[in-house]
């Protein structure tokens, strides 16, 4: 190949100088020579065809390079008309902008596009002006916060058919803060980049209210506000005047709930038994910055949380990041398949009516498993309010999600309450478990916790485990996992 490229510029200039030093020695040998005519007219036609060898190349040399030279100014013809329907068409589009600004301006159609991480990554002004935000409040964030989390609580089964490439169609009413009535027709039109794969989806809201739909709910009671950032807002807002007498602490906390100031850690929770799959469990700890760097304890912040009411706030805090964590290791395949991550449930939690949807609601969001989640309920709510706790634990059920009894056996074995319980894990508290080396008691309560775990189907969870011999007794019960500082101390939660 290289020689070829060498060779290439100096081959006509060969062929010639072999032409012509075939012609002067023909010419040598018919002067000098003594030739017979036969011989003479022999290398005479040799001569010829030599001559009319080269002449028949140079001629095809001339149609190559005039047919390239014509190639070269069909290709230039071609670019130029490209280049002038480029043109064209730019201008076009240039003049029709001001035509599309004002059909987007104008239509009375809401229109939004949410990309499948859900963010809004456009709207229009009749979008814009319906929900009296603007525009930054709306560009770049989750549809969550655009709308509220009550309405895309209602809405979010859509999104997710949405987000799986079909297209929804619904019609809803919707109270407005300040009381006014709207009826709506919603369309949700999935959107595919060029290989198939879904890019998000267009959200079409049509206000298709009528007299009759005002006129039903003219006599309703006020609705709560929906739930959005404005709500937010709101509530951050009477937060910092509830507490603005309070003591450092109780400012450290509001800081940080307006800051997002807080971090999730872990602490693993390993099997005892001989045989463990690949399956990891873990307990999910919530942490202030604060705490980490040694300027409050771990979980100080938690009764001044609970005496200012912000623990349920704090919960669904938690589960929405979890599910987003959950979501992340599931796209990097770093989620191991059984695996679980516990969530220690406030008491406020368990008395807010709409918590179960909205761990359903998050769950369907990011796609995650509801098996992925074991939400802990305090037994001793169990004890107070059995009734309760027990359609608390059947709505997360329903919904897919493991349930626990933690500090189980603090006060009384609650045998009786956990008939007709359907629960996943026992976690057998603390204080039974610190003393079941030196007290006989203590260790009656756990072999008797574990039984009954055993007998009704559930997996028993030692808490506080703090040394090897404690290891080495829960194994000779029986008990099927443990945690504590003897098995590993918290740590970061990473994705």
């Amino acid at each position: 190949m290289v020689n070829r490229r060498l060779t290439n510029p100096i081959r006509p200039y060969i062929s010639a100088i072999a032409v012509i030093g075939i012609a002067a020695a023909l010419v040598f040998t018919i002067f000098f020579t003594i030739l017979s005519v036969e011989w003479v007219a022999f290398l005479a036609g040799v001569l010829v065809a030599a001559v009319l060898a080269e002449a028949t190349r140079v001629s095809r040399t001339e149609w190559l390079l005039a047919r390239r030279t014509a190639q070269a100014s069909d290709l230039k013809n071609k670019s130029e008309r490209d280049a002038t329907a480029l043109k064209a068409a730019e201008a076009k589009i240039a003049a029709s902008k001001p035509r599309l600004h004002l059909l987007d301006e104008v239509i009375p159609t809401m229109v939004a596009f949410v990309d499948v991480e859900g963010h809004c990554r456009y709207h229009n002004r009749a979008f814009r002006e319906w929900l009296h935000l603007r525009p930054n409040q709306i560009d770049g964030r989750h549809i969550r916060e655009v709308i509220g989390y009550q309405v895309y609580q209602e809405i979010a089964s859509f999104v997710r058919q949405a987000m799986d490439g079909h297209t929804v169609s619904y019609e809803r009413t919707q109270k407005m803060a300040d009381g006014s009535i709207y009826r709506l027709a919603v369309e949700h039109l999935p959107q595919f980049a060029d290989g198939g794969k879904i890019e998000g989806f267009f959200l079409l809201a049509n206000d298709i209210t009528k007299p009759a739909d005002v006129a039903a709910h003219a006599h309703a009671p006020a609705a709560a506000p929906a739930g959005g950032t404005e709500d937010q807002d709101l509530f951050l807002d009477s937060f910092s005047d509830h507490i603005k007498d309070q003591k450092d602490a109780a400012k450290q906390i509001a800081t940080a709930i307006e800051k997002n100031d807080f971090r999730l850690f872990c602490q693993q929770i390993v099997p005892l038994g001989a045989k463990s799959g690949p399956a990891e469990y873990s307990e999910v700890l919530i942490r202030m910055a604060e705490e980490e760097e040694g300027m409050m304890p771990p979980g100080a912040f938690f009764p001044l949380a609970e005496k200012l009411g912000v623990m349920a706030h704090l919960d669904r805090w938690v589960v929405q990041h979890v599910a987003e964590l959950i979501a992340t290791r599931i796209r990097k395949k770093t989620w191991r398949e059984g695996s679980i991550l516990f969530i220690n449930l406030s008491d406020a939690a368990i008395e807010d009516p709409g918590f179960a949807d909205y761990a359903g609601v998050i769950q369907l969001e990011y796609g995650i498993p509801g098996a992925a989640l074991c939400f802990e309920i305090p037994s001793n709510e169990l004890a107070r309010q059995s009734a309760k706790v027990a359609s608390f634990a059947q709505s997360l059920n329903q919904r897919g999600f493991h349930v626990a009894l933690s500090g189980f056996g603090r006060d009384k074995v609650m045998f009786d309450l956990i008939r007709g319980f359907r629960i996943s894990f026992l976690k057998i508290d603390a204080s039974i478990v610190l003393n079941i080396l030196h007290d006989p008691v203590a260790l009656a309560k756990a072999v008797a916790i574990h039984n009954v775990a055993k007998k009704i189907g559930v997996k028993s969870i030692a808490e506080y485990v703090e040394s090897e011999e404690m290891i080495v007794k829960l194994r000779e019960i029986g008990v099927d996992l443990a945690q504590g500082f003897g098995i590993e101390r918290p740590k970061p939660l990473e994705p």
